[in-house]
């Protein structure tokens, strides 16, 4: 079975979830924007609903038997980078992984359940300062 886990990280929480998925096998793409997103907490967040121009989205998707994809929480919502990725994918069997810093993305798994109801979504919180979290990956 083919698997790839797809995620964008701007604080290097992303980049925690990736190591889990890699070592259970999956291709690991990291998106990238055109354009850097503030590292600030208050501006990004106030990014959160733009569109982001991506850079290397250079994958078919359709080789690969399960997709994950992974996406920072800001201002209770899906990050921006990857709402645009999702427009551009036209599947509807995708798992999330959501990683938050300290909201709850209620916001962003309606988005999810109403886009892709069939899906399964697991939320981490600071899986770069709490390891333990990593925990609730069930890969």
């Amino acid at each position: 079975m083919k698997k790839i886990f797809i995620y964008y990280s701007l604080t290097g929480n992303g980049d925690e979830v990736s190591k889990v998925f890699k070592k259970n096998g999956y291709d690991i793409k990291k998106i990238e924007v055109k354009k850097p997103l503030p590292k600030i907490f208050f501006f990004r967040i106030m990014t959160g609903g733009y569109k982001e121009k991506i850079t290397n989205f250079d994958i078919d998707i359709t080789k690969y038997d399960k997709v994950v994809i992974g996406t920072p929480i800001w201002f209770d919502r899906i990050s921006s980078p990857i709402r645009t990725l999702l427009k551009n994918i036209n599947r509807t069997d995708l798992d999330f992984v959501l990683y938050s810093g300290s909201g709850s993305g209620e916001k962003g798994i309606e988005f999810i359940k109403e886009r892709y109801p069939k899906s399964k979504i697991t939320i981490i919180k600071e899986p770069k300062k709490s390891k333990e979290e990593l925990n609730k990956i069930n890969t």
